[in-house]
């Protein structure tokens, strides 16, 4: 099993790169980690709202397999402590046949393409974040389940 991380677009801001760039080395200490980045919809601008998830959702689905069990970073998703998501992705980790896929929307979310293909929804707090901000937040929390999974010292440093 691999764990895969698609995002759209670039990281915009340096110093969100570098943090991502540190949570992505680190993961590779436990598990097989890829990061997939989507080139960004030409010409955003000239499109609505629904238009733009609807291209950006198209992309999304192009990299998705049939065993992938898709996990969309959604404001409406699960609420869960860093304890409980390790306890929830040791679950998945043990029962997912195919490839654990998370990805991180854009500005607006998802289209209805996507959710409907989804398998799950996580939130990482009741707060909004901006899509670039939360890659990293999300990756540093991933390493954290590890770390708690394995009874290391950095959940608690």
């Amino acid at each position: 099993m691999k764990i895969k991380f698609l995002v759209l677009g670039k990281t915009a801001f340096p110093d969100v790169k570098v943090g991502e760039d540190r949570y992505s080395t680190r993961l590779q200490h436990y598990c097989s980690f890829e990061r997939v980045e989507i080139p960004d919809v030409k010409n955003p601008k000239a499109l609505s709202q629904d238009q733009l998830k609807k291209k950006e959702g198209e992309l999304i689905l192009a990299k998705v397999i049939p065993t992938d069990y898709l996990i969309l970073m959604d404001e409406n998703g699960l609420h869960q402590s860093s304890v409980e998501f390790a306890q929830w992705l040791d679950k998945k980790q043990m029962s997912v046949n195919g490839n654990l896929l998370f990805v991180i929307g854009g500005a607006y979310g998802f289209s209805e393409s996507v959710y409907e293909r989804a398998n799950a929804k996580l939130s990482l707090s009741k707060m909004t974040f901006s899509h670039q901000m939360v890659r990293m937040i999300f990756l540093e929390q991933l390493y954290r389940a590890y770390s708690i999974l394995k009874g290391e010292p950095y959940h608690h440093s």
